[in-house]
């Protein structure tokens, strides 16, 4: 087997192969022995006629695509770890048979490979720096979410709905008279003033009793999920059931120290802020991280293979379709919903996709530009880290690392040079 590869159109590697005659004549043989049980010829038990007999019968060809596939197959893969200094396969290649003799066949793969990088600039620029300072309102309401964790509800049977109440309700609704899927439900709890329905619905059972029954009038947002229901009016019957209301428990000591395990209102307050504030570093580090790489960005230019977009718009794809299962939803179910299909449902994820894919190879350059490198005594010290604070001796959780949390490690602490660096060799400032 010989090769050559050249640089084709559009991220892409041309990889010519050939085989001479005897690797090509040995290749149908191992495809008529892989294949001939599903051959069944007259006075032959199946499986046991003869390579030249099946050809006779069927055509000199019948191993050709077989034979083919293997010859790619077995060969393909080697040649890429051959030339993985050269370039990096990043999707799936297009194959095609250049000739096809006795004397030998020629196949031709086009193959997607991850594109170089031209970066412009990604030093001496001004870049906006993100900065976020915990306030004690935002304590407060964490508070305030503990003890609605912990209420308890109390029916209502004196007065007339009011934000903040769990209405028990049941609703039809219907556009121009004719009712629509998922516009109805018996027996549902909402709370009003949540914003679990679309404006104007909540607003509308503030105020009615128990036992009564309304025509709650809303038009669906321009931007509803629902393509035949996007800003059209809608009358919903609604008949209120039953009110609860919230009972919330007095903010003392004890409570706090039965609920949380802090001796102390303050003391849970204290460490509610610490919490926070590493929450808003951590967002406030993603969000500069995001300003860097955009300004980077606006520098640099790829040709991206098409394998790449799709292969990230599966991930988002994913992810999404994850989150609809914690919620206890199918995708299908929810492109249903929506009466769209899979291949547009994608298409909302294309140019997010590019984006993330662009900042992934903008990354890629530049650690290589720069040389970047995770020293094996820092790989060390941040797993001694880890070892640490689940009070592990080192020794002790190694013995329980997969390798790719290794390779997870070493990738962090890459990516964190990298961003110093750029913060370093960039002027980054805080917007007042």
């Amino acid at each position: 087997m010989k090769y050559t590869t050249k640089a084709s159109a559009k991220s892409t590697v041309k990889i010519t192969i050939k085989f001479d005659g005897e690797e090509w004549k040995a290749a149908q043989t191992k495809a008529y022995l892989k294949t001939r049980s599903r051959f069944a010829i007259n006075g032959f038990r199946k499986g046991k006629a003869p390579k030249n007999v099946i050809e006779h019968v069927y055509g000199k060809g019948v191993f050709y695509e077989d034979a083919l596939n293997l010859l790619f197959s077995e060969n393909y893969n080697t040649i890429l770890d051959k030339e993985e200094k050269k370039f990096i396969a990043v999707g799936e290649p297009e194959v095609s048979v250049d000739k096809l003799e006795d004397d030998g066949v020629t196949l031709v793969a086009v193959t997607p490979v991850k594109p170089e990088v031209k970066i412009s600039a990604y030093t001496g620029m001004k870049i906006k720096e993100f900065a976020y300072t915990v306030k004690d309102e935002e304590v407060a309401e964490e508070v305030n979410r503990l003890l609605e964790r912990n209420a308890r509800k109390v029916p209502v049977e004196d007065r007339a709905a009011q934000n903040g109440d769990i209405a028990n309700i049941d609703f039809v609704g219907s556009v121009d008279g004719v009712k629509f899927d998922g516009g109805e439900a018996h027996g549902f709890d909402l709370t009003l003033g949540s914003g679990q329905f679309i404006p104007g619905f909540e607003e509308q059972v503030v105020g009615m009793q128990i036992g009564e029954e309304k025509d709650v009038n809303v038009s669906f947002p321009e931007n509803y999920q629902a393509e035949d229901l996007k800003g059209k009016p809608a009358v919903f019957a609604v008949k209120l059931n039953a009110l609860q209301a919230k009972e919330l428990p007095e903010l003392t000591d004890e409570f706090i120290k039965e609920a949380t395990g802090s001796e102390t209102v303050e003391a849970y307050k204290e460490k509610t802020k610490e919490r926070l504030a590493q929450m808003a570093k951590r967002r406030a580090n993603d969000a500069t991280e995001n300003s860097i790489l955009e300004a980077v960005a606006a520098n640099a230019e790829a040709e991206i293979p098409q394998a790449m977009i799709e292969r990230e718009i599966d991930g988002l794809v994913q992810k999404f379709e994850y989150q609809l299962m914690y919620q206890g939803m199918k995708l299908q179910d929810y492109l249903d919903f929506l009466k769209t299909t899979m291949a547009d449902f994608r298409k909302n994820y294309e140019e997010q996709a590019k984006k993330n894919v662009l900042n992934q190879l903008i990354i890629s350059q530049l650690i290589k530009d720069e040389k970047i490198e995770a020293t094996e005594e820092e790989v060390e010290a941040r797993v001694a880290e880890q070892a640490t604070s689940v009070s592990k001796t080192t020794e002790e959780y190694k013995k329980n690392m997969d390798p790719r949390q290794f390779d997870y490690i070493r990738n962090d602490i890459i990516i964190t040079k990298l961003f110093d660096f750029l913060k370093a060799n960039n002027e980054m400032y805080v917007e007042e």
